[in-house]
């Protein structure tokens, strides 16, 4: 086989090592399930667009494990002693399916962009999908679904009903959309995780 055709194969070679199109299919069916849910619980009497409030926080948890999880390496010594370097193709990887992730999901929640709407779920799924990143690095594609998991169950249940305040750093997730500092945290644990992934890399894992 010439350079050339090895070349051009690495592409769909990498794509079928993370399981990609099992990750895509996966997010689609969870922004099927948030939209349904979100339309729901809005049509129930007495309530309105808050009602929409688990949606935009699980549904961006669900997500950012599937993203965590198809970052798993098969080979992850290949990978350190490759020729080519890894790291724009995990960076690449990650902010693909970032963009896919908030798009889709956003499109479940349309309207009221003031309370928890299309922002509050952009944001949530840069937060959640950068803790799953950094976990990646930490524990392993494996285990990357753990730490925000336990996180966002503890803020999700201990989390005032009255948005603002210091609420809005360690209870991000449950911030309506324009909360400035709820998007500073979120923003900032994307951007760490990206960054720690690219460089490190994920975790080895044996088994």
């Amino acid at each position: 086989m010439s350079a050339q055709p090895a070349r051009a194969a690495l592409p769909l070679l990498y794509l079928r090592s993370r399981a990609l199109p099992l990750t895509t299919a996966t997010l689609a069916c969870v922004a099927l399930v948030a939209a349904w849910a979100a339309h729901w619980l809005q049509s129930q009497p007495y309530f309105d667009h808050t009602a929409r409030v688990p949606v935009v926080v699980l549904a961006p948890l669900l997500a950012s494990s599937a993203i965590g999880t198809s970052l798993h390496s098969h080979s992850d010594e290949l990978d350190r002693t490759a020729v080519g370097r890894w790291w724009p193709r995990r960076l690449l990887h990650l902010l693909a399916l970032t963009v896919l992730t908030a798009g889709v999901l956003a499109a479940a929640v349309p309207g009221h962009p003031e309370e928890f709407g299309v922002p509050a779920m952009v944001r949530n799924v840069l937060g959640a999908t950068g803790v799953a990143a950094a976990s990646v690095a930490l524990l392993g594609a494996r285990l990357s679904w753990l730490p925000m998991t336990v996180y966002g169950g503890a803020v999700y249940l201990a989390a005032p009903r009255t948005p603002g305040g210091a609420a809005a750093v360690w209870a991000w997730p449950m911030q309506p959309g324009p909360q400035v500092a709820a998007w500073a945290v979120a923003g900032a644990a994307y951007v760490a995780g990206a960054v720690f992934l690219t460089v490190r890399g994920p975790r080895p894992e044996r088994g």
